[in-house]
């Protein structure tokens, strides 16, 4: 069992109202060092010199949707075993599917509950303390 203290998060959305609320949540599981960014582009560069054991990230964003940046993210030597968790507007199927295909650990859609997300962490990293 992880402690929720130990993991470092980053939490990547466009809208500045659900990166909030997605810390605030975290904040409440116990997480500590939750970072986060308005889009994949800056968050990139973020957590390839600031590694970071989990990325909870939009799908739909401007400049680099999340499919794109789940793509670079496991293309990558040092980041590839980041646990990636994809939150989406839309439960669309050839979305969901190309994320799988990709390695997303898990998949989330909004709107969702804060309780929901804490199952999807616990499904990846175990129950946490």
């Amino acid at each position: 069992m992880p402690a929720a203290s130990q993991i470092k998060v980053m939490v990547v959305d466009d809208q500045a109202s659900m990166r909030a609320m997605i810390r605030r949540a975290l904040q409440d599981f116990g997480f500590k060092d939750v970072r986060d960014k308005p889009t994949a582009t800056e968050a990139l560069p973020a957590i390839k010199s600031d590694r970071v054991h989990l990325v909870i990230s939009d799908y739909n964003m401007p400049e680099m949707d999340g499919l794109a940046f789940l793509e670079a993210v496991r293309k990558d030597e040092v980041l590839a075993k980041t646990v990636f968790i994809m939150l989406t507007g839309s439960s669309d199927r050839e979305v969901v599917q190309k994320a799988a295909a990709l390695g997303v650990n898990n998949y989330l859609v909004k709107p969702f509950a804060p309780a929901a997300l804490k199952e999807k962490i616990e499904r990846v990293f175990g129950a946490l303390t």
